[in-house]
């Protein structure tokens, strides 16, 4: 643990999912002085009440783990959680917390974790796509101005995600076995894959893991063997990663007339920020989503066109970004290491 003074000025940040989540904890000169894994902590899931419990069980173990005090009060705590994107349930959640956990902290920001992602990378914003195993979108301006496209989730939304990508080979599959439509290539892949991933040995065993016991995650779980596939050349599955890309490249697409100028003159252009697990396969994706990005799906359309963007790559959780908008809001001076916090691994002039 590194020396955090008398004053034990403590800052907290959680990045919260769907799947997982990560507290961080920083002393005010910047030193991160813990980091740690937890549970799920979307409300929206678990409900409110379970979200806060579990927050504040990372918070406590956070500072078991790094020798301070059980009864100390953060000075400010971020939390970028999934399924915050709604200010008045935002509101509800802090109050939630204030009043179960009056010593927690001494401040509240709670953001979406787009917002954090953002947050981790620049100061001066940027547009962050997350495609883990649902997908969401997300504008901040330099003037401060935002912009969303996305995040509804598996039932009406989460296109290019690994949910989305399991249930494109599915359906392709459940539709050739129904003779209701000729797949687009071979499904001799995607068959045993869907067979080996959840253990089943014909299309009906599928009933149990859609119905009965339905787990999100495990869902898809499968998109992983599809990447194995694609990137052994089977055809089908190269298929569903270039829609896959394709989706997430309209994202900028729809976003595009929200988008400053200052933003797409920056000096590598446009930065989307790219989380989630499933940019792991960007090769496979890298076609469909310029072809994406380079289209304007919806009914407004935008002056400006994308001449270029750059896409960035966290280097650490976006918890960092939740702690940087928590003393920010708490108006604590708390430095910023941006330059170590992300990079450019793809850059394209259109």
């Amino acid at each position: 643990m590194s020396d955090i003074g008398e004053s034990l000025v403590i800052i907290g940040g959680i990045e919260g999912g769907g799947g997982h989540s990560v507290a961080v904890l920083f002393d005010n000169k910047g030193n991160k002085l813990v980091e740690l894994q937890g549970p799920c902590t979307n409300h929206w899931l678990i409900g409110m009440d379970e979200c806060q419990n579990r927050v504040y069980a990372m918070i406590q173990e956070g500072k078991k783990k790094a020798g301070l005090p059980e009864d100390l009060s953060l000075k400010a705590l971020g939390l970028s959680l999934s399924g915050c994107e709604d200010d008045a349930t935002n509101e509800e959640l802090k109050q939630g917390f204030m009043k179960k956990f009056p010593t927690l902290s001494l401040s509240y920001y709670v953001c979406s974790d787009t917002m954090g992602s953002i947050a981790t990378a620049s100061e001066n914003g940027g547009l962050v796509i997350i495609s883990g195993t649902g997908s969401n979108s997300f504008l901040l301006n330099p003037d401060g101005s935002t912009a969303r496209c996305g995040g509804w989730g598996y039932l009406l939304g989460d296109e290019g995600s690994a949910f989305w990508v399991a249930d494109q080979a599915i359906k392709i599959f459940i539709d050739e076995e129904d003779n209701r439509r000729c797949p687009p290539h071979d499904t001799t892949y995607i068959r045993q894959a869907i067979f080996e991933h959840f253990k089943i040995t014909d299309r009906f065993g599928l009933l149990e893991h859609c119905y009965t016991n339905f787990s999100k995650a495990v869902y898809a779980g499968l998109c992983a063997r599809l990447a194995t596939g694609a990137h052994a050349g089977d055809a089908l599955c190269l298929h569903i990663f270039h829609e896959a890309g394709r989706s997430l490249g309209e994202y900028v697409g729809a976003l595009l007339p929200s988008i400053s100028e200052e933003l797409l003159n920056e000096p590598n252009g446009l930065p989307i920020i790219c989380v989630g697990a499933v940019w792991k396969s960007f090769d496979l994706m890298e076609k469909g989503f310029t072809e994406g990005a380079n289209t304007q799906p919806g009914p407004r359309k935008s002056p400006n066109s994308l001449e270029r963007f750059s896409l960035l790559q966290l280097q650490t959780t976006l918890a960092v970004g939740a702690a940087y908008m928590g003393a920010k809001f708490a108006k604590i001076d708390f430095p910023r290491e941006y330059g170590h916090n992300s990079k450019v691994f793809f850059s394209k002039t259109i």
